[in-house]
């Protein structure tokens, strides 16, 4: 009985082996024709995890465009006999998923087991390359952010100051109407003393508008005359006062007793 199992068993692995081996035959004559995507797949299907197939899956992930399923399998083929070929498909697989750091590593690593490659050379300079220039958009686009937060913080600042003008300005029209309805009745009271006045005035005949006239002219020309006076009369009274104290002293000094 246990050899019956064991004998079925070992018949079932062999046909595993056998469906596998079809089946990597399959995926290697697709890659043959191109068909990578198809290739790609076949050998996703297996469950053998021999870094030689792992390989030949990641050259078909590769060609299929599949680079971050690529990159997973190449670093699952590690242990083939063409390492450094290894190690430049790995780049080449960072490079293409625009990875310039971890290229440039898998390069540098390849470069060491392969110093006199030309192609491994040249991409690993154009890796450097594109990490330079990755690091100056990333650079210019920091500036650019940095520049619209600024120009953001500028537009709420105005957008603060014009608010808080036309507050202002509203506070002042509103003190100004405040004080105009203040204003108001003391301007209507003048308005009312003037008014009888003025109908007054209007009453008059030519005759007296004329003498009226002239009675202001008169009071003006008096008010005038007085301010003239005010200052000439006090230093005449001054001088007065002086010419008395001196007339008194002299008195004083003709006649001591």
């Amino acid at each position: 009985m246990k050899q019956l199992i064991l004998l079925l068993l070992a018949s079932n692995f062999l046909l595993a082996d056998l469906l596998d081996f079809k089946t990597i035959a399959i995926a290697k004559e697709a890659y043959k024709a191109k068909n990578f995507e198809r290739s790609a797949l076949l050998y996703g299907t297996l469950n053998i995890k021999e870094p030689t197939v792992m390989y030949n899956k990641a050259n078909a992930e590769y060609k299929a465009k599949m680079y971050e399923r690529s990159i997973e399998s190449y670093k699952k083929a590690k242990g083939i006999k063409e390492e450094e070929q290894r190690l430049y498909n790995l780049g080449n697989a960072y490079f293409k998923n625009n990875n310039f750091d971890e290229a440039i590593k898998s390069y540098e690593k390849s470069l060491k087991l392969n110093p006199h490659d030309e192609n491994l050379k040249n991409n690993l300079e154009l890796a450097k390359k594109k990490k330079k220039e990755e690091e100056k958009k990333k650079q210019e686009q920091k500036k650019k952010e940095e520049k619209k937060k600024e120009n953001k913080k500028k537009k709420e600042q105005k957008k603060h100051e014009k608010k808080k003008k036309d507050e202002q300005k509203k506070k002042d029209s509103d003190k100004k109407e405040d004080n105009k309805k203040k204003d108001e009745p003391k301007k209507k009271s003048d308005e009312e003393k003037k008014r009888p006045k003025e109908e007054a005035e209007k009453k008059m005949t030519p005759q007296e508008k004329k003498q009226e006239a002239m009675r202001k002219r008169e009071l003006k020309h008096m008010l005038k005359q007085l301010q003239k006076k005010k200052m000439p009369t006090m230093m005449y009274q001054t001088d007065e006062k002086k010419a008395m104290q001196n007339e008194k002293g002299e008195r004083n000094a003709q006649n001591p007793w």
